[in-house]
């Protein structure tokens, strides 16, 4: 009996929801008291306000959901707008693979949700000497954008 309660407990670690996302280079994350749910309705809330808009959304956890498995929330929300990719193609048609910029939503195992993303900034760093000025003060701009956005859907 102790060895198949040994075997329940290790197998119960490997059940565990996954980590939270730790903070790495040039990525923003924020921790929140809101429920995974909460925080991506205010997501959407944010960007809704925000000069830019959702243009791409995926699911882990509701795919798992459709076939049958649960896994922690998990939401990625990809943002632009046309004329940011306008501006970002005519500095660097390479940064093009790098639209759009995505926030991203995840359940922790004590029911609360974080959001992350990369800073613009970062996101396009690997192609500032080709892009120049023109894709630097893009990055820049929407650096703030996204900070507001992430701003608006933490707050309490």
């Amino acid at each position: 009996m102790h060895g198949i309660l040994k075997l329940l407990a290790i197998l119960a670690l490997f059940a565990a929801p996954a980590q939270a996302v730790e903070p790495r280079d040039g990525w923003i994350v924020h921790e929140t008291n809101k429920s995974y749910a909460d925080l991506v309705q205010a997501v959407r809330d944010a960007v809704s306000e925000a000069p830019i808009a959702i243009v791409t959304q995926a699911s882990a956890s509701d795919g798992a959901r459709m076939q049958g498995h649960t896994i922690p929330g998990n939401r990625v929300f990809g943002l632009y707008r046309n004329d940011y990719a306008r501006r970002m193609l005519d500095a660097s048609v390479a940064a093009g693979i790098e639209a759009p910029i995505r926030l991203y939503v995840t359940e922790q195992a004590d029911g609360t949700a974080t959001l992350s993303y990369k800073t613009p900034s970062h996101v396009f760093a690997p192609y500032a000497e080709e892009g120049g000025a023109a894709l630097r003060a893009l990055a820049d701009e929407l650096d703030a954008v996204f900070e507001d956005v992430a701003r608006a859907a933490v707050a309490e």
